[in-house]
């Protein structure tokens, strides 16, 4: 999988962007193990997609359902037994 983020929030901490092989939109946040920093990558649909290319702002409250992992039947990866925590 080749994941090309398109909007990147360095402030609030999350990227927007596609997934190259298949044209899918996904939003990303970064994460912390104990041994490795790492981005969990979540699915979204197009309509989800324009509107936080158009309204970073829209895309918060699902980044935070994300970060808590409230969403995490959306997560392209699984996550692994040593999963890390949200930044």
């Amino acid at each position: 999988m080749k994941f090309y983020d398109t909007l990147t929030s360095i402030t609030e901490r999350f990227s927007i962007g596609i997934e190259l092989e298949t044209g899918k939109p996904y939003v990303s946040i970064p994460v912390s193990s104990r041994l490795v920093d790492y981005e969990e990558y979540y699915r979204i649909d197009r309509v989800a997609y324009d509107l936080y290319m158009s309204d970073p702002t829209a895309a918060l409250e699902f980044v935070k359902l994300c970060r808590n992992r409230k969403v995490d039947y959306l997560l392209i990866f699984a996550p692994g037994t040593d999963r890390g925590e949200a930044k």
